[in-house]
């Protein structure tokens, strides 16, 4: 099968595509031929390495200290069972699936194995394989964020980083739980967060939110560049900071300001579950959540996406299809 190779830390470069062996499923594998993946900014982290140094030493312990232990990147995909193993029964030959690959990555290739107790779940009936693809990564983390934020209804949400991955679905899953939401991103991204919901819409090179006077019950910060100090001063008395890409210092900040104050800061790392893979395809089948596809590559393409996403231009979602037939 074609597959990405990475065999070191760098550039885009260090992306190959190469002729791998095709996976046998084990006993509770299924085999999943991949139709549709995508190319997320935490994929790029990993292939250049570019993490904070507090967080460098126990990442290069996990993933591999002079080069990737890892050979084939990619978190999220669809695609559809080719075979099933002797002790599977919840999936069959032929359901059209889609799931994140969490720490095995993978997706940048013609098949993979997962266990069929992985987090997956049979894909929308009215999404694409390329649409269904972008759900496991940035739905769930947008899903969990959330949650960990308890919106209710009538509260005001500022969801930072509004337009990539995870913030177009924050900002549907947060007016689909009842909150004004406010978006922040740049210029070029502001009419589409306009047209998934955004009730308010901020150009971050424009202007700062932490100085338009305005409280928020709920800031959301899933790309982890807001200002610390300026954002709790923008949440109201029992406001709720949820840093979803934290560094060491807002850890420690945070934890510092929960203790001290009626103000709370949420440390947000997600886990995946498949209870949450089927709630966010009903909701995408009952039409209040969708996807959003800035560019689509080719497999081959891997390395051109990568260099795209980097340049932090992209609008939603940048998807790898991998030549087979992508309609619903």
């Amino acid at each position: 099968m074609k597959a990405i190779i990475w065999t070191k830390y760098g550039s885009p470069d260090v992306l190959e595509l190469k002729e791998v062996e095709k996976p046998t499923p084990r006993d509770n594998e299924v085999l999943i031929k991949i139709i549709a993946a995508t190319v997320f900014t935490g994929d790029c982290e990993m292939r250049g390495f570019d993490f904070p140094i507090s967080f460098w030493l126990p990442l290069r312990l996990l993933f591999g200290f002079r080069k990737p232990r890892i050979k084939i990147l990619g978190q999220e995909l669809a695609g559809e069972i080719e075979a099933v193993g002797t002790e599977v029964t919840q999936f069959q030959k032929g359901d059209q699936v889609f799931a994140p690959t969490d720490r095995r990555f993978g997706a940048y290739a013609e098949y993979i194995c997962l266990p069929s107790t992985h987090p997956m779940a049979i894909k929308p009936a009215n999404m694409s394989y390329e649409e269904a693809a972008t759900i496991p990564i940035g739905g769930l983390n947008a899903l969990h964020f959330l949650r960990k934020g308890n919106i209710q209804s009538g509260e005001k949400v500022l969801i930072y980083g509004a337009a990539g991955g995870i913030g177009t679905f924050a900002v549907q899953i947060a007016k689909m739980f009842g909150a004004e939401v406010s978006a922040v991103d740049s210029t070029r991204k502001l009419d589409m967060l306009r047209s998934i919901g955004a009730d308010h819409v901020i150009d971050y090179t424009q202007e700062d939110f932490t100085k338009n006077g305005e409280t928020y019950d709920v800031i959301v910060d899933v790309v982890g560049k807001s200002s610390f100090s300026r954002s709790l001063r923008s949440l109201k008395q029992d406001g709720r900071y949820i840093l979803g890409n934290p560094r060491l210092t807002g850890m420690i900040k945070g934890l510092w300001t929960s203790i001290t104050s009626s103000k709370k800061v949420i440390i947000a790392l997600a886990g995946y579950r498949t209870d949450d893979l089927v709630f966010l395809k009903e909701l995408v089948e009952a039409g209040k959540i969708k996807s959003v596809i800035d560019r689509r590559y080719p497999l081959e393409k891997v390395a051109e996406a990568h260099r795209y996403v980097e340049t932090g231009q992209k609008t939603g979602n940048v998807v790898i299809t991998l030549g087979h037939n992508n309609k619903i």
